[in-house]
């Protein structure tokens, strides 16, 4: 078959299945292109998911009647200078609205503030037609009906209606985040109405801008992040490691305004929570890259979604390190949804006995005995009319509350000093069945999981002993050859330095392979081979051998788990106090090693409301 040129319809075909894999890739194109005009409200509706109608309405300056045809004309644009790496704009190639028109029904409206009127200009399966005149307001309107009509068989890789509006949802919200001084408001017969009201775009309208998207929860558990390293500049806010997700669909990464999902930047936030953590959490974080456009390369990926960093190491450790200093200096700090679950663990029911009494049954089931039957008084000291309350609160009447012995009144916190109810943790008070520490300061209650807290503060012992100076190795018997890629053996040398502080010695051993002479002792018998091969992956994709600092990371949180206070241990009042000053003075210790919290505070002002006194 001869060589021929395609048709401009088979073109725009073709590049509409790169850049418009569903519904919700329509309504992110219209809406970077709304948002680059300057637009400070945007409006969509939707009907059956996307697929039946996409309306997106803006303010913004509009497109001149002569300039519609360029405009959904194929590399038209007007956001792109000569320097393809200088993109300072969302869009930037031109093949939006043709690729949208070339599989669907689009009409085009709009009016520029300086027009008496404005034109609509209509593709239809890649056929355009003429320009005409329409009454508009300022702005543009874009309509697109009937999508992936001219291409019937894209319908059937479409999910239902609803997972396509829950897309379209989520694009709202990602590109809002990054622009909260424009009103976005979503709309449609196949959805509740989403409205996100403009707001100031400094520090405290992101703030309220995250509570519209992510909900106020996250803007009570969130720390702020601000830092820059060799002109990339990272500002944002991540969620404290007692406040997580089951998923990481709730971080949000943006690089020079723009949403992206990259891997690199996933990457750096799980390794950032790494020792906080449990394996199946996820923070909830959103985080801003600002850097020199020449930096990055936006155009990697026909969506744009991915980006390309010029020095990924830099990008990876400028976000951990700041996540990390974040995590250090935030203190002690419990997330609210603890308070919350506790809080609601605490309202009793209404149902049972309770319900029983209100109509009029005046006796508990199974009836009144004597220890509490109403009509016999309870005495301080645990006696009810001569009889004994077994579950009385006296010191030693219940073996799951322990004041500590035989100690002064001072010393069980009776007449806890001022200065000591007013540290984070306050003063201990009692411990619950062994293994829970009851704490009070001038304005909450403290409870503590004594295992958890001992546990991170061995482990961040552990680690400060570990990486103060160059770990021990074991020298191999017989150098273990390791073939690789010669670009993987560059890579790995490279890195030596770093390797070598922790117990990792290897060297060039001709063209395409390393020698591996020690490795760390803490990790035991390991197969050297695998391990120089997973680093040389990492440097390849991250530039940075961070992994084998995490795998000892991991074995020093194996032994202070083993190492800590266990569940059950009794603990002397002088002991308790110790731990909660310890925990006040050591950087994470609001988590475990696993990511638990350990501990949870319950204001005073939330007792008062739940005994109504409030």
């Amino acid at each position: 078959m001869p060589i021929r040129p395609l048709s401009e319809t088979v073109i725009n075909q073709i590049a509409a299945g790169e850049v418009i894999e569903r519904p919700a890739s329509v309504v992110k194109e219209l809406v970077e292109n709304a948002l680059d005009a300057g637009a400070r409200r945007i409006e969509v509706a939707t009907a059956g998911g996307g697929l039946n109608l996409i309306r997106v309405v803006d303010d913004g300056t509009g497109i001149p009647p002569q300039e519609l045809p360029l405009a959904v004309s194929r590399h038209c644009t007007s956001k792109l200078s000569d320097d393809i790496h200088d993109i300072r704009s969302l869009g930037f190639r031109g093949e939006a609205l043709p690729s949208i028109g070339s599989v669907a029904r689009l009409s085009l409206s709009s009016r520029t503030a300086e027009g008496d009127a404005g034109a609509q200009i209509v593709v239809e399966a890649g056929r355009t037609g003429p320009v005409k005149p329409v009454a508009a307001n300022r702005g543009t309107t874009v309509e697109v009906r009937d999508l992936f009509f001219a291409t019937p068989a894209r319908l059937k890789f479409m999910k239902s209606e609803r997972a396509e509006a829950a897309a379209i949802t989520d694009v709202i919200r990602r590109v809002a985040l990054a622009f909260p001084a424009v009103r976005f408001t979503l709309s449609g017969t196949d959805r509740s109405t989403l409205d996100l009201p403009a707001v100031p775009a400094d520090g405290e309208g992101l703030l309220r801008r995250m509570g519209q998207v992510l909900g106020r929860e996250f803007a009570d558990n969130a720390l702020a992040i601000e830092a820059e390293r060799e002109g990339v500049r990272l500002t944002g806010y991540a969620s404290i490691p007692s406040f997580s997700r089951g998923n990481a669909l709730h971080q949000f990464a943006y690089v020079n305004g723009r949403p992206v999902r990259d891997k690199l930047i996933a990457g750096a936030i799980r390794g950032a929570y790494q020792d906080v953590l449990a394996r199946d959490r996820h923070a909830v974080a959103v985080l801003f890259l600002a850097l020199d456009p020449a930096l990055v390369d936006v155009n990697v990926h026909p969506a744009k979604a991915d980006v390309r960093f010029r020095d990924p190491g830099l990008v990876r450790g400028l976000i951990v390190g700041a996540i990390r200093q974040a995590l250090e200096e935030q203190g002690l700090r419990a997330s609210t949804r603890g308070a919350a679950a506790m809080l609601g663990a605490f309202r009793a029911p209404r149902g049972g006995a309770h319900r029983a009494f209100e109509a009029g049954d005046r006796r508990p089931a199974g009836g009144w005995s004597a220890q509490t039957s109403p009509g016999r008084p309870l005495d301080l000291d645990g006696q009810t009319g001569g009889g004994s309350v077994t579950g009385g609160f006296r010191e030693g009447a219940q073996a799951a509350f322990h004041v500590g012995g035989a100690v002064s009144a001072d010393a069980r916190g009776d007449a806890a000093p001022a200065e000591t109810l007013r540290h984070p943790l306050g003063a201990a008070r009692a411990q619950v069945h062994e293994n829970y520490i009851v704490a009070q300061t001038e304005d909450s209650l403290i409870i503590v999981d004594q295992h958890a807290a001992h546990e991170r503060l061995v482990y961040e012992a552990l680690k400060q002993a570990i990486h103060a100076r160059p770990l021990p190795s074991q020298m191999l018997l017989m150098p273990e050859i390791v073939d690789l890629p010669e670009e993987d053996a560059e890579r790995l040398s490279a890195h030596a330095d770093f390797l070598a502080r922790l117990g990792l010695r290897l060297e060039r051993f001709g063209p395409g392979a390393v020698a591996v002479r020690e490795t760390p002792a803490m990790l035991g018998e390991i197969d050297a081979a695998a391990l120089v091969r997973d680093l040389a992956d990492e440097i390849a994709e991250n530039d940075t051998a961070e992994g084998l600092k995490e795998r000892i990371d991991r074995i020093a949180a194996t032994m202070a788990c083993h190492g800590s206070v266990r569940a059950g241990r009794r603990l002397k009042p002088e002991e308790m106090n110790a731990l909660l000053r310890r925990m006040e003075a050591t950087p994470g210790s609001g988590t475990c090693n696993h990511g638990r919290p350990t501990y949870i505070e319950l204001k005073l002002a939330d007792i008062e409301r739940l005994f109504g006194r409030r």
